[in-house]
């Protein structure tokens, strides 16, 4: 059996935490009886029709909850915005076999990626001439690139590289769409 202290056993009425099979807890969620009635009152992906996908767009300046695993890995796109805040950004990225995000930095930007599917090699450095960090990467990792730093994310798998990138304050436009790197490289070149 399990002891839980009183006061962790039930957080909030309408969640609850049902024992697995391996001695470990798992959080379930029961709707609360307003959300079954009205439906829920923060914006929210709705999901196509028989495909068990939603619509990838900017959901920015509501609240929103996604399943980020699965955003990421529908998303077909170089950069697709699915969040813009006033100061925050989630972008979807889709990188090709043998391709990269191409070399950048972001002078006032840190930024977050986290791999979901694929492998590849990071390169982040000083200068574009001086890449001193190298490290590579795999499904799951997360890499950390501070305001100011050159960097490179280069996809040496054998399929597409998902990845989801966070920018603090945002980096693009809101409802950023770019199908190819070079859509975002003629986008960028606008801006500069």
């Amino acid at each position: 059996m399990y002891y839980v202290p009183y006061m962790y056993q039930y957080p909030h009425p309408y969640y609850v935490n049902p024992p697995i099979d391996n001695q470990r807890r798992q959080s379930a969620y029961w709707p609360m009886p307003n959300e079954m009635k009205h439906g829920n009152r923060f914006a929210s992906p709705q999901p196509l029709k028989g495909k068990g996908s939603f619509g990838l767009k900017d959901y920015g300046t509501q609240p929103f909850v996604v399943n980020i695993d699965k955003a990421t890995n529908q998303n077909n796109t170089f950069r697709t915005a699915l969040w813009t805040g006033k100061n925050l950004q989630v972008t979807l990225m889709s990188i090709g076999v043998g391709k990269d995000i191409g070399l950048e930095v972001h002078p006032t930007v840190d930024q977050f990626l986290r791999i979901e599917e694929g492998q590849g090699m990071v390169q982040a450095g000083n200068t574009k001439d001086n890449l001193y960090f190298e490290e590579r990467v795999y499904e799951d990792y997360a890499i950390m690139i501070p305001a100011g730093t050159w960097h490179n994310v280069i996809n040496t798998g054998n399929k597409p590289m998902k990845l989801y990138s966070i920018y603090a304050p945002p980096e693009h436009p809101f409802g950023t769409v770019y199908k190819t790197k070079a859509d975002a490289m003629a986008a960028e070149k606008k801006t500069h």
